[in-house]
């Protein structure tokens, strides 16, 4: 596994874990869900039920697969071997891909705002100078907009142990480095 993967998964398990615990439970998720549904009030109902759904199924993915003493919960060790198995976990990564995408995209024309990304981001959790870095390499156009197809890519490649040099890199670490 890539040395880059590998931290864009301790961050993202570190954002989830809300309470700081070490484990991942499912008021974790529904913590985070409810975050991020708030940093999106012009969303329409059908974009935040598909967003809350994502989380769940994210939750219901892991616990499943992962929970071999029904505890529960997920510890990091869990979560990686995971995560980081395109096979196991392609389709729980696409859900949440897809439905955060569409959530900043609330009039539907395939185009991100800076604001709404910040916002969304920020309510997962990552740092504003990191959000910043990543909308850029995303490569808005000349009013600052992103396409939606570039972030669910982008999300699709968070998650994949084979990517470096991904624009999912800039949300972890240093952004100027």
């Amino acid at each position: 596994m890539r040395a880059e993967a590998l931290n864009r998964i301790k961050l993202v398990f570190a954002l989830f874990d809300a309470d700081g615990n070490g484990y991942l439970t499912t008021n974790d998720f529904e913590l985070m869900a409810k975050r991020v549904l708030q940093a999106a009030p012009d969303s329409d109902d059908a974009a935040k039920n598909a967003m809350l759904a994502a989380f769940r199924s994210y939750w219901t993915t892991l616990v499943s697969a992962l929970d071999s003493n029904h505890d529960g919960r997920v510890s990091f060790e869990e979560y990686a071997a995971c995560v980081l198995d395109p096979e196991r976990f392609n389709e729980a990564i696409s859900e949440f891909a897809k439905s955060l995408a569409a959530l900043g995209d609330p009039d539907s024309d395939g185009l991100i705002e800076r604001p709404l990304f910040v916002a969304l981001m920020t309510a997962i959790g990552f740092e504003l100078a990191n959000i910043n870095a990543l909308f850029d390499a995303f490569e808005p156009t000349d009013s600052d907009r992103i396409t939606v197809e570039a972030w669910d890519t982008g999300i699709r490649e968070y998650y994949r142990p084979d990517k470096v040099g991904i624009p999912g890199d800039y949300l972890v670490g240093d952004p100027s480095v």
